[in-house]
């Protein structure tokens, strides 16, 4: 790989979330602000929307890290769960011990005292789901009822529900029109402006180790916004490849041709333009 070539100490543009490449853009910033307001004034349900690769599970973890201590937080990355499985994993989250032979009703007592016994305690219980547009309307549902639960106070619960903008479609369907209801505060997250972008690749490129000049030039910087949308996903897989390129020309800096060049080998790209 070209880690020797430049310098570096890691890849820097993988696509597996690390919250230390974390660049704070404004969608991102203002997303986190929304939760922290919305969480801060009791709210039930919370929702964060975007686009594939816009980056809500890096926000989610981000979320998770600034929330304040002594507080209980669970994280369900996959909410592909009949009503009855997504409670057990809850249970499971909130550590509780739980047969699963458990009927429903007991089930959601158990759930109901621990949430009181955190409440008694000034705790503060979130829980985050990420990808909450696999979610089935039943299992949604079932996590309105999950919201009835409080006091006379506070909720006993908090969800935020992270997904595609097909959740939102979901949400739209009559038999979950209580739960739409119930989401005071959402926002959508949109794609890094092309001023960002170069912000973006020379933070992860310093992170990754890199102290030399600068890898990707003006020219290339817009190719790579127009090619990715702004999509910090995409970004990084063109990033990648381009960044492959010039090592395998024995160059050290990034120009127009390398990203179109990448472009051209990545689905879901866009023309990088001809500048």
């Amino acid at each position: 790989m070209y880690l020797d070539h430049f310098g570096l100490t890691e890849l820097p543009f993988g696509i597996t979330p690390d919250t230390s490449y974390t660049v704070i853009t404004r969608s991102h910033q203002e997303a986190l602000n929304t939760l922290l307001v919305a969480l801060n004034s009791g709210e039930g349900f919370i929702k964060i929307t975007g686009e594939v690769g816009t980056g809500k599970t890096l926000l989610c973890r981000r979320l998770l890290q600034a929330l304040p201590e002594g507080g209980v937080s669970a994280y369900l990355p996959n909410p592909y769960l009949a009503p009855r499985t997504l409670l057990l994993a809850l249970a499971e989250e909130l550590g509780l011990e739980v047969s699963t032979d458990s009927d429903d009703y007991h089930l959601l007592q158990s759930v109901n005292r621990a949430l009181l016994a955190h409440a008694a305690a000034g705790r503060q219980v979130v829980v985050c789901i990420d990808e909450a547009q696999a979610m089935p309307l039943e299992t949604l549902e079932s996590l309105r009822l999950l919201s009835n639960l409080e006091t006379e106070k506070r909720k006993l619960l908090q969800i935020v529900l992270f997904g595609q903008p097909e959740l939102d479609r979901k949400l739209a369907e009559p038999s979950v029109r209580q739960l739409l209801q119930r989401i005071a505060f959402h926002y959508r997250l949109s794609g890094l402006a092309r001023e960002e972008v170069a912000k973006y690749l020379v933070h992860r490129l310093r992170v990754a180790g890199y102290r030399g000049e600068d890898v990707f030039g003006p020219r290339a910087v817009r190719c790579l916004h127009r090619a990715s949308r702004g999509t910090p996903r995409l970004l990084n897989i063109l990033a990648h490849k381009s960044l492959l390129s010039v090592y395998g020309e024995g160059k050290h800096a990034v120009a127009a041709s390398h990203v179109r060049q990448a472009a051209s080998d990545t689905e879901g790209a866009a023309s990088a333009g001809w500048w």
